[in-house]
């Protein structure tokens, strides 16, 4: 029986959205071979509102005035805008390159768990993040010489994506802990859903439709929903009520490393310097997740 209050469980969940989230930026950039930028985030969020939707009726009565803002703030900034400004930075960015800024959600977590959410973190767990964020760099150190190359203000869409990921950590750990996981997600989605729906109404269909790739790019488009979305949220959301907001966080410095697996599997080659910056990742996520044990 799944049992969250243990480790073992808890960095079973991790490793499994971080094997869902490493294939999100290539699903993106699949979408985005047929659709616009606009379309693709928001067929994410519509789509995964439909799958959502018999949780939602069940859920939406525990909808109150205490928790409604809480539950915009991760509608909107923990879903919505991030999956707009990810598949906005995928225009210009590699899908290695956008995985890589991702890393930045737990630096981003830290600072605004700390100065606004009062936030206590030992100095153990602040060293594990910083070194699995040089073994993340480690991971993609073939890509920084390119990313500092060109021109890359696309990054800062991504960055800022990582900026609300770290708001939304901090905010469902802080103010819906009287809510599970799947609630949390369920009234989420009941408000960004509608939204994204609307607004894909007024978007123009009629050239993705000429495509003769669209039935293949809108199944990848829908993929991203059902499993970047829906289910991840919900697991993110489950997560975080278990754990610390950085350690959760931390999800995003496992996601290139299945990133590169993917690669290798595909005939790419692996690094040495890869396979060292894997072990770096995975130590300081035990150090972020690290807790003395009490004095007899």
């Amino acid at each position: 029986m799944v049992d969250l209050t243990k480790k073992g469980w808890q960095w079973t969940l991790l490793m499994a959205l971080a094997f869902i989230w490493g294939s999100s930026f290539i699903l993106m950039k699949r979408g985005l071979e047929t659709f616009s930028n606009y379309q693709v985030a928001g067929m994410r969020m519509f789509i995964s509102f439909l799958v959502l939707l018999p949780i939602i009726i069940k859920s939406i009565n525990k909808l109150n005035k205490q928790n409604l803002k809480s539950i915009l703030l991760v509608a909107f900034i923990g879903n919505g805008f991030p999956a707009l400004l990810y598949t906005t930075s995928q225009l210009h960015l590699d899908s290695s390159m956008a995985g890589m800024l991702n890393s930045l959600t737990p630096i981003f977590t830290l600072i605004i768990g700390v100065v606004f959410y009062k936030s206590k973190v030992k100095f153990i767990n602040i060293i594990g993040l910083f070194i699995g964020l040089i073994g993340a760099i480690g991971l993609f150190s073939s890509d920084i010489s390119n990313f500092f190359s060109g021109n890359n203000w696309y990054a800062l869409f991504a960055a800022l994506a990582t900026v609300f990921y770290g708001i939304n950590i901090n905010e469902v750990k802080a103010k819906l802990q009287d809510l599970d996981g799947i609630t949390i997600t369920a009234l989420a989605f009941l408000f960004v859903g509608p939204v994204s729906g609307i607004f894909l109404a007024f978007t123009d269909f009629s050239t993705p439709l000429q495509d003769p790739d669209f039935v293949q790019n809108l199944f990848y488009v829908a993929l991203l929903a059902v499993f970047s979305s829906a289910l991840a949220v919900i697991g993110i959301n489950i997560l975080i009520k278990y754990t610390t907001p950085i350690f959760t966080s931390s999800v995003t410095y496992i996601i290139p490393i299945f990133a590169i697996m993917w690669g290798f599997l595909d005939g790419e080659d692996l690094h040495i310097i890869e396979l060292f910056s894997i072990i770096i990742v995975l130590l300081g996520i035990y150090l972020v997740n690290y807790k003395s044990k009490p004095k007899a």
